[in-house]
């Protein structure tokens, strides 16, 4: 399922360059487009920000938001994106941020809790969303609703 999402959204931005920044998933959704022949054309590149100091030091998510909001949330999410897309100078970003597991978090938020970011040269939005099952579970679902996401934008 991943490969042909994948497919259909390297498909939908041809001419354009897309950018990834990835907290949970890892590097994930970076992997499922460069699984698809081709995927330079669009996947311009990624930042995995799997800490607070890489969503502030290299995405520009101010360290107040993370302080208030903590990671685990829409603004952190529309922040990574907006990060993303500028520092990779794409032409449409996506960006996930939650907790697969094994614990929530000290904001009261649950394992399964994720926030995907999207942002290009229109809008930029987050949307919340709750995954069941385990933590590899939790990583897959959030890079298809990404990129699911992504489809549904473009």
């Amino acid at each position: 399922m991943k490969q042909s999402l994948s497919a259909k959204v390297l498909t939908a931005l041809a001419g354009k360059r897309l950018a990834t920044a990835e907290s949970l998933t890892g590097g994930g959704i970076g992997q499922a487009l460069t699984s698809v022949s081709g995927a330079s054309a669009v996947f311009a590149g990624g930042v995995i920000s799997y800490t607070n100091a890489v969503k502030h030091g290299v995405l520009g998510v101010p360290a107040e938001m993370l302080d208030n909001c903590g990671a685990v949330s829409a603004p952190v999410a529309k922040a990574m994106a907006e990060g993303a897309r500028r520092v990779i100078g794409a032409d449409v970003a996506v960006a996930v941020t939650g907790l697969a597991g094994p614990d929530g978090d000290e904001y009261g938020n649950p394992v399964g809790t994720v926030f995907i970011g999207y942002a290009d040269g229109r809008t930029s939005f987050a949307r919340e969303y709750h995954f069941g099952g385990d933590r590899a579970s939790v990583r897959e679902q959030t890079v298809c609703a990404a990129l699911e996401l992504i489809l549904e934008q473009n």
